[in-house]
């Protein structure tokens, strides 16, 4: 296949571009910065640089592509991921052959659109019914991808991501070196969490089996969740941490950080044959945490 990763270098773009590049696949990333087009040409993966927002810089790529990957992170998406979905359908009509098989087109949204809920199991099938203030735009956006005519939408949800860099847990992990761990409450929460190579599998055989699972919504995480108690208790131990508190949320990312949802997954591994393989957190945590510091040159 051949396929275009939007916000390639990015926690989730990377390790995709990175799994579509093992299994055999062109791939093209697009990134922002001139600076990272070197970095991914040595992961044998062809940058494009440009913003995404000027789409006229990557959609004629759509005439040749099989599949389009929108792994853009960062503020505003709620403008950007509707640009980017009519941007695509646009250059479909205008670049692809009318013979050409449908393309292929995987969006990103994330299970905090389950909402908070300590007490119901959900998974990918649940209705939404009460995404978080901060994702509230991502349900009608998750429909308009798998209904549009014009390609084979396919829409991933990753749980909170770890490894390699920290991901999400780079702010965590930067405050166990500074001696006491925090993170954000209320106590007692538990962690739905996805490995970042093992959600870029999901992303591969997403789109290795696009004509076939078109129109589908894929929660992306571990088979259980883990106590965010357990994780910070473990994290102390093994960054030497004088111990772990809980800090008040100041606005809607830090409290979606704490969103608890009793996530049990199961529509990836029935019609994709998925299966997370990486240790969760808390049992390779000082792996996670070691690989954390060697990233940003600590001892």
């Amino acid at each position: 296949m051949r396929v275009i990763v939007l916000g390639a270098t990015g926690f989730i773009g990377l390790p995709v571009a990175q799994a579509f590049v093992r299994a055999g696949h062109i791939v093209y990333g697009v990134t922002r910065s001139a600076s990272k087009a070197k970095a991914l040409a040595a992961e044998e993966i062809i940058p494009v640089v440009g913003d995404y927002n000027d789409t006229a810089v990557w959609t004629p790529l759509v005439a040749k592509l099989d599949a389009i990957i929108d792994a853009v992170g960062g503020i505003q998406l709620n403008v950007l991921s509707p640009l980017i979905l009519h941007a695509v359908a646009d250059a479909v009509k205008q670049y692809r052959p009318t013979h050409a098989p449908k393309l292929t087109f995987i969006a990103t949204s994330g299970t905090w659109v389950h909402g908070d809920n300590r007490k119901d199991i959900v998974t990918d099938t649940t209705p939404i019914t009460n995404p978080i203030d901060l994702t509230s735009w991502r349900p009608p956006h998750e429909q308009d991808v798998i209904n549009n005519p014009a390609i084979n939408g396919i829409v991933i949800r990753p749980a909170l991501l770890y490894g390699r860099s920290g991901s999400l847990f780079a702010p965590m992990f930067k405050t166990a070196h500074e001696g006491e761990v925090r993170w954000y409450g209320p106590a007692g929460g538990r962690m739905a969490l996805i490995h970042c190579d093992d959600l870029a599998n999901v992303y591969l055989l997403a789109a290795e089996k696009g004509s076939i699972v078109k129109g589908h919504i894929f929660d992306a995480a571990n088979d259980i969740t883990e106590s965010t108690d357990d994780v910070l208790n473990k994290l102390v131990e093994v960054s030497g941490a004088k111990g772990y508190k809980y800090l008040e949320p100041t606005n809607l990312f830090e409290v979606a950080l704490n969103t608890t949802h009793l996530l049990r997954p199961y529509l990836a591994r029935a019609l994709l044959g998925w299966q997370p393989r990486k240790a969760g957190l808390v049992d390779h945590l000082d792996i996670y945490y070691s690989a954390w510091k060697a990233g940003e040159g600590l001892n």
